[in-house]
């Protein structure tokens, strides 16, 4: 399946090739739009020329945070998420061996690990916690093949099929359309309820 969640063709196919970029476009995607968040990986390996773990984690902060302030900048908040990509590309180097794909693949003796285990080990990565975590689940589970026992109850309502609340349902500009309008009608339903 093709990812179709930024508008651009080449940070899309940046996306669907690379483990590490999906991961950092969650990462991103935090008080700035989908497509921005998710085209952040593009423009960080555009601007450092590299989106391997390694490197990135040991790149100079200062310059990895003066990347991500050039117009237009990575995210609105440069400084704190340049810092915050770091430390997720230091968790992959350290836990996962610089593959992040292995987050999600390796189970042990060839096996898919569950739903559950995934969403453990997505909760473990800086930046992730529960509402993330459970989003990028359903992403792979939806248009990445990943096809673990339980990811669908392990993704909470995420999961469910056709339920346009996040990222993992954005396959088109019209579906992009339908999960703006849930998130909107969910903060309207939130401000009512105080």
């Amino acid at each position: 399946m093709t990812l179709h969640i930024t508008g651009d063709a080449e940070a899309d196919a940046l996306l669907q090739d690379d483990p590490f970029a999906l991961l950092v476009g969650m990462l991103l995607d935090q008080q700035v739009a989908m497509e921005t968040a998710f085209a952040g990986p593009r423009k960080i390996l555009d601007r450092v020329g590299t989106l391997e773990p390694a490197a990135v984690a040991g790149y100079d902060p200062e310059a990895f945070a003066a990347a991500f302030s050039q117009t237009p900048a990575v995210h609105r908040f440069p400084g704190s998420m340049a810092g915050r990509v770091q430390a997720l590309a230091a968790a992959v180097v350290g836990d996962w061996g610089g593959d992040a794909a292995r987050i999600w693949t390796d189970g042990g003796d060839g096996a898919t690990p569950t739903g559950a285990e995934v969403l453990k080990r997505l909760k473990k990565l800086p930046g992730f916690g529960e509402q993330k975590a459970k989003i990028f689940l359903a992403l792979l589970g939806k248009q990445c093949g990943y096809g673990g026992d339980g990811w669908r109850e392990a993704a909470g309502a995420y999961g469910e099929p056709g339920s346009f609340r996040s990222v993992a349902d954005i396959t088109s500009p019209e579906s992009l359309a339908k999960v703006r309008e849930t998130k909107r009608a969910a903060k309207s339903a939130a401000k009512e309820a105080r």
